[in-house]
């Protein structure tokens, strides 16, 4: 499966943003995805990840109640909607899936991240 995130841009503290991922290829509904970022001289952490069935999801600690995830199948997209955002959000925001990791950085399909600013 092939990932293409977009949605990022340069905004202020306290707005809010959606990102995508569409996926191609077959199968999407059979895949974990997640979203994970990377702030400048740091390790890409994970963010949120949404189980192929839709039934369960999953965050940081960080963006509980700030961020939501969510998936069409019908569109083999998977959604990044994040209120509230704050300076240390920003990051570059990668989309991933994988058919049996959800919470690991161990997905296989990785997308070319987007770029999130949030200005003070």
């Amino acid at each position: 499966v092939q990932l293409q995130a977009s949605g990022g841009g340069l905004v202020q503290a306290g707005a809010s943003l959606r990102l995508s991922c569409a996926a191609s290829g077959s199968s999407f509904s059979w895949y974990n995805m997640g979203w994970f970022r990377q702030a400048p001289g740091k390790e890409r952490e994970f963010v949120a990840a949404i189980a192929w069935t839709s039934s369960a999801t999953y965050y940081a600690d960080s963006v509980k109640g700030r961020f939501t995830i969510s998936r069409d199948n019908a569109k083999n997209t998977v959604y990044l909607e994040m209120n509230s955002l704050k300076p240390e959000d920003t990051a570059v925001y990668y989309c991933a899936a994988d058919r049996m990791t959800i919470l690991s950085n161990s997905y296989t399909h990785w997308g070319q991240g987007t770029q999130v600013t949030v200005s003070s």
